[in-house]
């Protein structure tokens, strides 16, 4: 970080020669740190509201624990995520990180968890994460794991796929008091279509790669949620639970 123009530019607001609008914009536009392997976007959290996270497939160990421990450093006030994380790449993290958890199940790193603010609406509103089958939970659970780090309350309904239409049904009460639902499903991904007949909040669709050779690695569930006849329905891409969660942290203000 840039500590000088930092100082100069509170300076600068505090004569009222800089409004604290232009200050914040010009924060927002500070340099990455290159590491040679990754340019890690130190400042992304001032602009956006979370830090830049990381994806860790594909990276060495050591490349994920040096990105988590440098973006931990620069923001001090939140949880840093890695997803499509290994267990090397955990073990690596939480030798240079210390305070580092990781969900084998939802393939995530979570450093500093501690510092993880609850949003004001906590206890008012929450997020359900809805999948069809259990072999789709670990896609869902990247979801929960997202969420929940970006500071929300969210509700697992699961294993209600649409070949037993009875065990959505029983969870009605769940879903419908949903700010907003991530649904979760693949072999057809019918669920999503469902579900959105179902309640007037936003629905997310995440097509799984789960299913016979048919379904085309999650194709099939893609083109079934794009094609859904329910309104209200946003589809992220195959197996994105971490971009449906973004996009759900940001409805469930």
């Amino acid at each position: 970080m840039n500590k000088d123009l930092v100082r100069e530019l509170l300076d600068g607001v505090r004569r009222g020669e800089v409004s604290v609008d232009e200050a914040i914009g010009r924060l927002a536009g500070f340099d990455y740190l290159d590491l040679g392997h990754t340019k890690v976007d130190t400042h992304r959290a001032l602009r956006t509201g979370f830090p830049e996270v990381v994806f860790a497939e594909g990276k060495t160990p050591g490349q994920v624990a040096e990105i988590m421990a440098h973006i931990a450093q620069a923001s001090p006030e939140s949880p840093v995520l890695a997803t499509r994380a290994s267990a090397a790449a955990f073990e690596a993290t939480q030798r240079v990180c210390g305070e580092a958890e990781y969900s084998e199940v939802a393939r995530c790193i979570v450093v500093d968890k501690s510092r993880l603010k609850r949003k004001a609406s906590y206890d008012g509103s929450y997020i359900a994460v809805i999948c069809a089958g259990t072999s789709d939970i670990p896609v869902a659970e990247e979801a929960v794991l997202t969420a929940e780090v970006m500071g929300n309350r969210v509700e697992r309904v699961y294993d209600v796929g649409v070949a037993g239409l009875h065990r959505l049904i029983r969870h009605a009460d769940t879903i419908r008091k949903a700010s907003c639902l991530i649904v979760v499903a693949g072999m057809e991904g019918a669920l999503a279509s469902v579900v959105g007949g179902l309640v007037d909040r936003p629905v997310i669709g995440v097509p799984t790669s789960v299913g016979y050779g048919a379904s085309f690695g999650g194709i099939a569930a893609l083109l079934s949620m794009l094609n859904a006849c329910a309104s209200g329905i946003a589809v992220v891409n195959i197996d994105n639970g971490f971009g449906a969660a973004c996009f759900a942290n940001m409805v469930n203000e």
